[in-house]
């Protein structure tokens, strides 16, 4: 034994001696975890955070979160002896002056956009697969307010370097707060430490951006950490796989291999396109100025489907009791994404009541044998996309030679017809898909070979599916609508009344799909061709 190595068993004996964590680590060091692609995609997100921890302490340093008034005396020519504020010029002393700035503030910038991707795609992996049933609705509603507070931290992020660009996003969200109702100037004014801009805005947000938000991050964050390591991870079904075991590596030393391998790729790419992809030169858009606006002014797309429901809305306002209404901020800036996030929240709960399933569930759907939840996905998503195509409304009218007005009233009519049609296109799909995957399984896989029987006829050979392949096609659950009756067994009307007859028609609208082949019907074809 080396030194080293005697050195470091003395010191593991002495903290076990008094800590007991040798039993504790034995155990969990050899947890499973299951192995999938899509899995990766929350370790995309807890990378990020951490690449956007380290790059967001890096320019701190040299930041100056301040709206006093100074003259640009830096490196940056064009916008020498310009009058900006502090923090718009300590941004321009990062990007020029600071050895490796500009390269940190595009790792930054980055990390943030793939950090909200991340958990995007991650949640709507949670969705699709039905990972947030019980017991995981807190990791869920922890999920939601993660993405929530993602938007909020990304927005404050890039409103502090005062640009151009950015003031104009603060300015819109200054509309947005004073369109609440009686309070809206109140809050402006405490926000904005008097009339819009103020001077205490970037310094309030600097602390919110790099204090308060990153410290409710963490803590949610490690809770969600903790409750997937409490709860067991989910794992997608196969042969072996049931709700009370998980298949796949333990997590010392393989699954901790490839996860810091990961984090390395994820930081190697996030790295290479802070170096190679130019991504908010602030230099171009000059300092904010309240009197002036950038042409084609975009936010990142994270925001972009916020704007594009604020562009869409028609002008409407109403005057009552000394109060104006702005009908057209209100609704769109603030109640309907309170709408669909509370919606996104409850949803566990909602699926859980039309189903009446009470069950724990740690095996996930494969889309396509759970036809509603994932149309409702898919309608979501198509609603999101069409309001963010109006959010670029501008840049895309130049792009391709169109008007606003134009692309203004294809999202108009298309925010309300666009997506009930992918709903039922998408559960149109997901039924076609589950008849192939019976087909499959009844009669084998096409193999292209025709062969020519002796009386003539022409028949394609069918390969049939190994057992391993019939598990996965055939072992998802098939539910079934609950039932509420009208009268009870004693003749007494229901007292549910509407709420039963809604739950019922719910129900029946969400189990319905094809029916797994049976062993039955597995053996009738059992002597035809294959």
């Amino acid at each position: 034994m080396s030194k080293a190595e005697r050195i470091g068993g003395n010191v593991a004996s002495y903290v076990d001696d008094r800590t007991g964590a040798a039993k504790w680590l034995r155990k969990n060091l050899t947890k499973v975890f299951p192995d999938h692609w899509s899995f990766m995609l929350g370790e995309i997100v807890l990378y990020s955070f951490i690449i956007l921890l380290l790059s967001g302490t890096f320019l701190t340093f040299w930041f100056d979160p301040s709206q006093r008034d100074v003259i640009y005396q830096g490196s940056y020519e064009p916008l020498k002896n310009i009058e900006m504020s502090a923090s718009y010029a300590s941004t321009l002393h990062i990007s020029f002056d600071v050895r490796g700035g500009l390269l940190m503030r595009q790792i930054h910038h980055w990390a943030a956009l793939i950090f909200m991707a991340g958990m995007i795609a991650h949640l709507m992996r949670v969705f699709f697969t039905g990972a947030f049933r019980k017991p995981r609705e807190a990791n869920w509603l922890i999920g939601i307010g993660l993405v929530t507070l993602g938007i909020v931290e990304g927005f404050l992020g890039y409103s502090l370097p005062d640009d151009l660009l950015s003031g104009t996003g603060i300015r819109i969200a200054e509309a947005i707060i004073q369109a609440l109702p009686v309070v809206g100037t109140y809050l402006s004014f405490f926000a904005f430490g008097g009339a819009f801009p103020g001077h205490v805005f970037i310094p309030r947000i600097f602390t919110v951006h790099v204090l308060l938000l990153p410290g409710i991050f963490l803590a949610l964050i490690t809770i969600h950490l903790m409750l997937v390591w409490y709860q067991k991870h989910t794992q997608y079904p196969g042969p072996g796989r049931t709700e009370k075991n998980v298949v796949g590596y333990p997590l010392m030393p393989i699954y901790m291999a490839k996860a810091g391998g990961f984090f390395f790729i994820v930081f190697g790419i996030t790295a290479f396109l802070g170096a190679v992809a130019s991504i908010n030169p602030i230099w171009l858009y000059g300092p904010y100025n309240p009197g002036q606006i950038s042409a084609g002014s975009q936010p990142d797309f994270y925001m972009g489907w916020l704007d594009g429901l604020v562009r869409m809305a028609p002008p409407i306002e109403t005057h009552a009791f000394g109060h104006t209404i702005s009908w057209n901020i209100l609704i769109p800036g603030l109640i309907i994404p309170g709408v669909l996030f509370t919606l996104m929240a409850l949803y566990p709960f909602i699926e859980s009541w039309m189903t009446g399933d009470k069950s724990e569930h740690h095996l996930l759907d494969r889309p396509r044998n759970n036809p509603n939840r994932t149309a409702l996905g898919a309608m979501s998503l198509a609603f999101m996309l069409v309001i963010l195509i109006n959010g670029g409304n501008d840049v895309i009218a130049t792009h391709f030679d169109l008007t606003i007005n134009q692309i203004m009233w294809f999202t108009r009519i298309g925010v309300l017809v666009i997506p009930p049609i992918t709903f039922v296109i998408a559960k149109r799909i997901c039924l076609s898909l589950q008849r192939a995957d019976r087909e499959k399984v009844l009669h084998g896989r096409e193999t292209g070979r025709l062969v020519m029987l002796p009386h003539g006829e022409f028949i394609e050979v069918h390969e049939e599916l190994t057992p391993a392949q019939k598990f996965t096609l055939t072992q998802h659950e098939q539910g079934t609508a609950l039932e509420v009756p009208n009268v009870d067994t004693n003749g007494v009307l229901n007292p549910q009344g509407l709420k039963g007859k809604l739950r019922a028609r719910f129900s029946q609208a969400h189990v319905e799909q094809i029916s797994a082949p049976t062993e039955t019907e597995a053996k009738a074809l059992e002597g035809g061709h294959h």
